[in-house]
């Protein structure tokens, strides 16, 4: 039946769209998704999708309000076409860092953004690491979260770091780098941070575990502006820390990240492509692992109506090399 599984793709990232079709077998999707003079977004599917299987790929990333509006009308453009089922793929989950009123009169816009895609025509929502669990629940339809962590703990395994130390550059991520630091066989410390008003700057507070002598390995979710990484490798070295490596999910790099991590001491960089990472991001110490393999498991797992979570048991062929 994969006849009927077609994957299409917004301008955000075809790159990773293409990726999860040469792991498909199958070709991407054609679609003309143009803006107008106006600034008015056009969708047009240029194939038959009648009663189709569709998976549309499209991170919430930059222009973030252009990759957002262009997802919702292009699943709309699906259910108009009488797709049989319409899975919104979002590596990048867009406004997931505002989740919750942390503040008096502010949105939820985490929430809005989810009715948004269940309104537009979305069955079902694969996206992956997002920033806060809790946004699964945002959903009324099924969301599968994927996670790169195993990817990034596979390549750490292969350089077998001594006298290592995972560190959480957030306590609101110590349990997914705790998760890490189990499988890394290592000790888990975390950096206390207060976030300073709504101008991403943050204060780097305390180190909560002992670093001293330690090769140290900084994990989060994503880098936005890399003030948290910077302030964080900057107190790990004021304890003693030998050498600073750094991984992420998501390498947003806004702003003045790129100008910061060029002259941070971080030995080397580790992130993922959910979301594109041109030329001028790239950095000489950093390493972007594909994502568009486990990605494209995900998708047939979900056409052919298999678990996902088989794809992270220990004993379950995870994916077709």
């Amino acid at each position: 039946m994969i006849d009927s599984l077609k994957v299409f793709s917004g301008n955000a990232h075809p790159a990773l769209a293409r990726a999860i079709c040469d792991y498909l077998d199958i070709p991407l999707g054609e679609a003309e998704i143009t803006q107008f003079s106006n600034e008015n977004t056009f969708v047009r599917i240029l194939e038959n999708v009648r009663e189709c299987d569709l998976f549309m790929v499209q991170p919430i990333c930059h222009p973030v309000n252009d990759s957002l509006v262009e997802l919702l009308i292009m699943m709309d453009a699906a259910r108009r076409a009488s797709a049989g089922r319409v899975t919104a793929v979002v590596p990048y989950y867009g406004y997931g860092r505002t989740d919750k009123k942390d503040q008096p009169r502010v949105p939820i816009t985490a929430r809005l953004v989810a009715d948004l895609i269940t309104t537009s025509g979305a069955g079902r929502l694969l996206t992956v690491d997002l920033h806060a669990g809790q946004i699964q629940g945002f959903f009324n339809i099924p969301v599968d979260e994927l996670t790169a962590l195993y990817l990034i703990r596979d390549y750490f395994r292969v350089k077998a770091l001594k006298d290592l130390v995972v560190v959480a550059t957030d306590i609101g991520i110590s349990k997914r780098a705790r998760d890490l630091a189990e499988h890394l066989d290592a000790p888990l410390a975390i950096v206390e941070k207060r976030r300073l008003g709504n101008r991403d700057r943050t204060e780097t507070l305390n180190v909560i575990g002992d670093v001293e002598g330690k090769r140290c390995l900084t994990f989060d979710d994503e880098i936005d502006t890399a003030g948290t990484l910077v302030g964080g490798v900057d107190a790990l070295l004021a304890r003693g820390a030998t050498e600073i490596y750094s991984c992420a999910t998501h390498p947003i790099l806004s702003g003045p990240a790129v100008g910061r991590l060029r002259k941070a001491p971080i030995k080397e960089l580790v992130v993922t492509d959910t979301v594109p990472v041109p030329p001028e991001k790239q950095l000489a110490n950093m390493k972007v692992l594909p994502m568009g393999p486990l990605l494209g498991e995900a998708i047939l797992r979900i056409h052919e109506g298999r678990s996902i979570g088989e794809m992270f048991e220990p004993r379950t062929p995870k994916i077709r090399k």
